[in-house]
């Protein structure tokens, strides 16, 4: 019996990346996609098939296996290999947990996507409930079998020939929450949620949790309504009632990765224009 291909599993967050390609084909058709990082290729042959330019990048090309589409070493520390709003997409697809800067990541991504540009990321879902009981019980990303993050788990490869950068494991780890402010802060908002698959643990742990859940965010949020007096009522209602729906979300609760569309709204140097200074309160005049 031949084996399943990983981008057919629906184990695989492969599955779901080309599900939702295949469904926008006629968005990516004749589009520049970067791939980053693009590791065996699976999704940049997937963009060539639906009729999109991929662009893939990675720490590590030599293990890219599509023939006929070249592959770029690309480290994100020193940014991509391009210039400035010359993509209409990018895929980071289970990369940012890995990456020790991800404000910067996704600053670089701003940088390389054009106005409206869309930012699709996939990582494991650090706020479903199992993950969160695994960080309350051992700081790990799943009880009783992964130990917290080492140096013996922790390094997935070191291979000072080709690089002198560690490629670290899931050491960074980002929520939905951390993720979107990030973003946020980087030029992009969120365009849509794509459930993925459910985790059976966190699903069995909803029942319990999510009346705590629910009445411990609707009192932050109502707290918090009350709070920055500065700032009209319709500008906090969005940005707290964004946060709390997030919370609330039962899809994100139980399932197994997040993955986010993001659509790039303004360019990373030009949001700082207008977040609220908080210097009086640190006694900077």
């Amino acid at each position: 019996m031949d084996k399943m291909r990983y981008e057919d599993n629906p184990k695989s967050i492969k599955f779901y990346v080309k599900r939702f390609l295949h469904a926008n084909k006629n968005f990516f058709k004749g589009k520049n996609v970067i791939d980053f990082p693009a590791g065996n290729g699976i999704t940049s042959r997937i963009l060539r098939d639906i009729g999109a330019n991929p662009v893939p990048m990675d720490l590590f090309p030599e293990y890219f296996e599509i023939e006929g589409i070249d592959c770029k070493r690309a480290n994100i520390l020193d940014g991509l290999p391009i210039s400035n709003k010359q993509a209409d997409a990018l895929i980071c697809q289970e990369g940012i947990e890995h990456f020790s800067d991800q404000f910067g990541a996704l600053k670089e991504f701003n940088r390389v996507l054009k106005k409206d540009g869309i930012l699709l990321i996939t990582t494991p879902n650090y706020s479903n409930l199992r993950a969160k009981l695994s960080y309350l019980l051992s700081e790990s990303e799943r009880f009783n079998s992964i130990m917290p993050p080492n140096e013996l788990d922790s390094i997935w490869m070191s291979d000072q020939k080709i690089t002198n950068e560690i490629y670290f494991g899931h050491i960074f780890l980002i929520g939905i929450q951390k993720l979107r402010v990030l973003a946020r802060l980087s030029g992009f908002k969120i365009k849509k949620y794509h459930f993925t698959r459910i985790k059976v643990t966190s699903v069995l742990l909803l029942p319990l949790f999510y009346p705590f859940i629910l009445i411990s965010n609707w009192i932050s949020y109502k707290r918090n309504m009350r709070k920055h007096g500065d700032y009209n009522y319709s500008t906090k209602k969005m940005i707290y009632g964004e946060i709390y729906k997030l919370s609330i979300n039962p899809k994100i609760l139980v399932g197994g990765n997040l993955m986010v569309e993001f659509i790039k709204d303004q360019d990373h140097k030009d949001v700082a224009k207008g977040l609220r200074s908080k210097h009086k309160e640190f006694g900077i005049t």
